[in-house]
């Protein structure tokens, strides 16, 4: 048993249609109907050009801090559509991908990678609109000589990611929408998102009621109210 060197076969995955109707989405909005209990931390920022939006199916990678070689052989097992999400404890002494890793990807027609840790050619990587999310950036390279697994649950900041499971982000940051509650996310987001887009137009309009905001106050007995 090689403890520490292990491929798995994803055995599900969030399908197309589901992550089409994800991506018409902002994630602040997914985020709220999830109770707001769900992030990506605020370290893993956007590297891409803004406006790029990442949804895809989890090709989880867990690797030692600083070593690539496990992210190398995910990208060779990865099919078009797919998120690769590396969890290499948050260092940043080494960037785990660059320029060169980025054109495999593209290639490949990955939807985008996630990386709790570093990259490098972070000015070739900000120059495209390819989704990457890290922690960092560093010009050190990395190592290849693993330990690492793919297709484990993983954690990023308390946000579990397991293989094929939707993973969502735009420029405000990036979360996990569990496989088997994606549907239901999906309805109470969509909801939110027709809520916003109305309380939008009242606001264009001069109609917006923000009476709310006294109830509140004079709930919590707030003194100086007119």
């Amino acid at each position: 048993m090689a403890i520490g060197f292990r491929i798995h076969r994803r055995i599900r995955q969030v399908d197309a249609a589901v992550i089409a109707r994800f991506r018409a989405l902002p994630v602040a909005n997914v985020s709220d109907v999830m109770s707001r209990m769900t992030a990506g931390g605020a370290r893993l920022r956007p590297m891409q050009a803004a406006g790029a939006i990442l949804a895809g199916p989890a090709l989880t990678v867990r690797t030692r801090p600083g070593d690539n070689l496990m992210i190398h052989k995910a990208i060779g097992l990865s099919q078009p559509g797919d998120v690769i999400v590396v969890d290499a404890g948050g260092d940043l002494t080494n960037a785990l991908i660059g320029e060169l890793m980025l054109v495999q990807m593209v290639q490949r027609g990955l939807a985008g990678i996630v990386i709790n840790g570093a990259i490098r050619d972070s000015a070739a990587i900000r120059a495209q609109d390819f989704p990457v999310f890290a922690a960092g950036v560093t010009h050190r390279g990395p190592y290849k000589d693993g330990p690492g697994e793919i297709n484990v649950p993983v954690a990023i900041d308390g946000m579990v990611i397991a293989p094929g499971d939707l993973v969502l982000g735009d420029d405000d940051g990036l979360l996990c929408v569990p496989f088997d509650e994606a549907e239901a996310i999906h309805a109470a987001a969509a909801a939110k998102h027709a809520a916003e887009e109305k309380q939008m137009a009242n606001i264009a309009a001069g109609t917006h009621d923000a009476s709310w905001v006294d109830a509140a106050l004079r709930k919590l007995r707030c003194e100086g109210l007119d």
